[in-house]
């Protein structure tokens, strides 16, 4: 079953691409957002709550302001409070995050199990990127808050990756490009290769639901069609979107 929550006014929320911590709105204003994306989450019974503990999401919020080297980044701030407290809720005890760039995508899912946002314990935290400078910048920011050196930062192709990957995948984060301007149609692609990881209650995650629909089609009717998944629901907190998907 598929469903959808879209903000108010979504369109007028401009992104600020190369100035990621700018303030786009009051907090209080983006806390609402999240809350009803959170609460359309537990109406689609992908989420079990809607509840997160939003101090320890601003301590993350901070740590990576403070230590991360990020050139450029499509996370919003409501897409980065989005995907911290999914992760806080659901706390997946392995979380695969595909196209991590400089790992801002990445902590945004793991700020839930590492560092200053830390709620909880994991078992594996793994993020792939394909070019091997852009791993190299992603390991050195996530390690300035990874005192623990929970993280596994892996320069790869993510669906030998995931075709290969043993253990059993809580939450999947989809976010990379496939080649020859081919771009989020690799999704699909991605998915299937991760399937026999995913279990019942598994999440996916797929950033850009708005912004790519048209070249994500194919991994959208994939995900909306219960015979696959039990529920997915469109996040429509910004102009990229999210896809959440309940296996």
């Amino acid at each position: 079953m598929s469903h959808v929550y879209e903000a108010a006014q979504w369109r007028q929320y401009e992104v600020k691409w190369h100035d990621p911590h700018r303030e786009i709105e009051p907090l209080e204003r983006e806390i609402v957002v999240v809350d009803g994306a959170l609460a359309t989450l537990v109406q689609a019974g992908i989420l079990p709550r809607g509840d997160y503990d939003r101090a320890k999401m601003l301590a993350h919020r901070s740590a990576v302001r403070d230590n991360f080297d990020i050139p450029w980044t499509a996370i919003s701030p409501r897409m980065q409070r989005l995907l911290y407290a999914i992760n806080a809720i659901a706390q997946p005890q392995v979380m695969v995050a595909v196209g991590i760039f400089c790992g801002n995508t990445f902590i945004s899912n793991a700020g839930a199990a590492i560092g200053p946002g830390a709620c909880y314990q994991a078992q594996r935290m793994v993020g792939l990127e394909i070019r091997a400078k852009e791993a190299d910048r992603a390991r050195r920011n996530v390690l300035t808050i990874d005192h623990d050196r929970l993280a596994e930062i892996i320069a790869a192709d993510g669906i030998p990756w995931l075709r290969d990957v043993t253990d059993p995948i809580g939450l999947l984060y989809l976010d990379a490009d496939g080649p020859s301007g081919s771009g989020k149609s690799i999704y699909l692609h991605m998915l299937q290769a991760a399937l026999h990881a995913l279990r019942p209650g598994s999440l996916v995650l797929a950033h850009n639901s708005v912004n790519a629909a048209r070249t994500m089609h194919d991994y959208l009717a994939y995900v909306r069609d219960s015979a696959n998944f039990r529920s997915s629901a469109n996040m429509v907190v910004d102009d990229q979107g999210l896809e959440v998907s309940l296996r």
